[in-house]
């Protein structure tokens, strides 16, 4: 099929949407095309917030589409938009590959609203990390699926979870689509079976729209890709005991044999994330000593949580994100020290993309910190504890983002060609099921 013609048709970006207004956009385009749009309500968020679907397209096979599984990674939900107007538009993509699509634009909006502060200043690497907000694991839409056989048991499913729980039985789908973004990365994929044309094709798309592959370390311990930039998705069964999690919907899509694809892309694009000319760094040693920044900051922040924990009283969603970081990071580092292949050349792509991990972690749970004391004092507690705290991980933050803009060579990438990616990237998977 010709993708190119159909993201051909995005248009440009400059933010991405709020909460309120992706609302708005989904009554507006219900109440335009009554005859082609669905638009209904399938639970509510722990916060109260309604969760809703939309579906168009009528043929015997169903596809669902999940924008925002986690609330710092947005694209999606212009993905969500995007393709929501194209079938609307366009009857011969509608009755092309026989889905009926059901396509959520939000799946986390009580997370999403606590992003909205950067969420108007995409590419401003700052204001991001002043804004960003991501749950702890087991709050995570993705990850709160139940798993109720083998050596790990989850059955602590969130209301959200549960919402796309519902959807699935309902519908049974051929094709399960969650729509993830990284940060300052390459481009990848998941799948859940081994597709080799599909992916070299997903692969292609990036590489076509000016994407590096993501050719550093893998983001799960060990994976071993089924082809450049394309891995296998991990199963909650398989990740449960190291990150304290349940099922994703990569094991919920499996009850109805449902082709499972994620796209995980960068905000901000680096050339050396698909660089795989060696060096003359050991990867062990270049493991190690990132890991050990990693342990710093740790020991930094649990440090800081000492002096200030007596005197918190705002049981803010921040305090409980840093908490869940703080229990389980340093279990995920010793993960990555029992890696094999310590004696190899690091490439250019693996020297970046770990020291990068080192200023992303610092980034986002420095900030995550700074807005759990500011949640603090705007609360009205403002101990001498507290207030020196504050003075002193801002000093601390400032210096770390001195730092990782000092040696990053990346460029923020126009949301367009991010929404041009997982769009196209879902026509290709359904182009593959319909053939």
């Amino acid at each position: 099929m010709d993708v190119d013609k159909h993201i051909s048709r995005i248009p440009d970006y400059t933010a991405f949407p709020t909460v309120d207004q992706m609302h708005a956009e989904l009554d507006e385009l219900a109440a335009a095309h009554p005859d082609l749009v669905r638009l209904r309500r399938i639970g509510t968020s722990r916060l109260g917030e309604p969760l809703r679907v939309v579906t168009i397209g009528s043929g015997p096979r169903d596809a669902v589409i999940i924008g925002g599984p986690h609330p710092n990674e947005p694209i999606g939900s212009l993905t969500v938009s995007a393709l929501m107007h194209r079938l609307v538009e366009d009857a011969w993509l509608r009755e092309e590959f026989g889905f009926r699509w059901h396509l959520i634009p939000c799946v986390d909006p009580d997370g999403a609203r606590l992003n909205e502060g950067w969420y108007v200043r995409p590419g401003d690497r700052r204001a991001y990390a002043e804004h960003f907000y991501r749950p702890a694991e087991a709050d995570q839409v993705e990850w709160t699926f139940p798993l109720t056989e083998g050596e790990h048991f989850f059955d602590r499913t969130l209301p959200e979870t549960e919402a796309l729980m519902r959807l699935m039985d309902e519908v049974k789908p051929a094709f399960v689509y969650s729509l993830h973004n990284g940060e300052l990365q390459g481009a990848f994929y998941y799948l859940n079976r081994n597709e080799p044309e599909l992916a070299v094709r997903l692969a292609r798309l990036a590489t076509g729209q000016g994407l590096p592959l993501h050719m550093g370390a893998s983001e799960v311990p060990g994976a071993v890709p089924f082809g450049p930039g394309v891995y296998p998705t991990p199963l909650g069964a398989e990740l449960a005991g190291l990150y304290n999690i349940g099922g994703g919907s990569v094991d919920y899509a499996a009850r109805s044999g449902a082709l499972h694809l994620v796209t995980e892309l960068p905000y901000w694009a680096d050339p050396r994330f698909a660089d795989e000319t060696p060096t003359g760094r050991k990867h062990g040693d270049l493991l190690a000593t990132g890991l050990a920044e990693q342990r710093d900051l740790l020991t930094e922040l649990k440090r800081s949580l000492a002096a200030v924990e007596r005197d918190l009283t705002v049981p803010s969603p921040y305090r409980r994100s840093l908490m869940g970081f703080l229990d389980l990071y340093g279990d995920l580092l010793e993960a990555w020290e029992t890696l094999p292949d310590a004696d190899r050349p690091a490439t250019v792509a693996e020297v970046v993309d770990i020291r990068q991990r080192t200023h992303t972690m610092r980034l986002r749970y420095g900030g995550t910190y700074l807005r759990m004391l500011d949640a603090e004092l705007g609360a009205g507690n403002q101990t001498p504890a507290i207030r020196a705290e504050r003075a002193t991980l801002g000093a601390r933050f400032d210096a770390w983002f001195a730092e990782a803009q000092a040696e990053t060579a990346a460029t923020p990438i126009p949301i367009r060609t991010l929404v041009a990616v997982q769009l196209g990237a879902a026509l290709l998977a359904a182009d593959a099921l319909t053939g």
